[in-house]
């Protein structure tokens, strides 16, 4: 395979840059759900306040939640899914073999490294809030922030915008490494399947150059 041969570097750029537009997709899809599943929360809160009363007969609706949950996995997957089995499909038909090579170098160079560094980076966000939860940082957090710490001395951690900031960094952790890096292994898998069952319309296309060559 020659990288330099323009479609193939072309298919090259797409490839590399598809780990991320999928995993921009499936980060956002867990915000999506998320948001849904606190606004249902907050709705039966409002309706039943015997909810927050600990040991209370009153049940939550919990179907509905679960509900939200399997609806969103499926329905936001489409979208992502799509993606990873439209693209070597339009490259191969539309832009040959050659484009076809470049865009599965692409993913999977590409997607390897953004895997490696979703799941890292996410257990680390993700790590830092439970490590400040436990108190290790209180002393810098009454060094930084004195209105933290109460009348008997005690670092009120959760109060500290230093907490806040590790709430928001586990926020945005947690779909990385729980969702967006296991979810590339897929993408490539998948792209490369795809490519090899769709091999046979690739080269039947132009002798594998693709729609393209008829305009060239």
């Amino acid at each position: 395979v020659d990288l330099l041969d323009p479609i193939t570097f072309a298919g090259l750029l797409v490839g590399a840059m598809l780990p991320y537009w999928f995993s921009a997709m499936t980060m956002k899809s867990v915000g999506m759900a998320a948001n849904a599943m606190v606004i249902e929360i907050k709705r039966q809160f409002d309706a039943n306040p015997n909810l927050l009363i600990p040991n209370h007969p009153d049940r939550p609706d919990y179907d509905r939640c679960i509900k939200i949950s399997t609806d969103a996995s499926l329905r936001e997957m489409i979208a992502p899914g799509a993606l990873v089995m439209f693209a070597p499909i339009v490259a191969g038909v539309v832009f040959g073999t050659k484009s076809v090579t470049g865009l599965l170098a692409g993913g999977i160079a590409s997607g390897v490294q953004m895997a490696v560094s979703a799941s890292n980076t996410g257990g680390a966000w993700d790590n830092a809030k439970k490590y400040i939860s436990k108190g290790a940082m209180d002393a810098v957090i009454g060094e930084e922030e004195p209105e933290t710490v109460d009348n008997t001395g005690k670092v009120q951690t959760k109060k500290s915008q230093i907490f806040k900031a590790a709430v928001t960094g586990d926020t945005v952790g947690d779909p990385l490494k729980d969702t967006s890096g296991p979810a590339l292994n897929i993408l490539m898998k998948l792209m490369a399947i795809i490519s090899v069952v769709f091999a046979d319309v690739f080269l039947a296309v132009n002798k594998g150059d693709g729609l393209i060559a008829s305009w060239l």
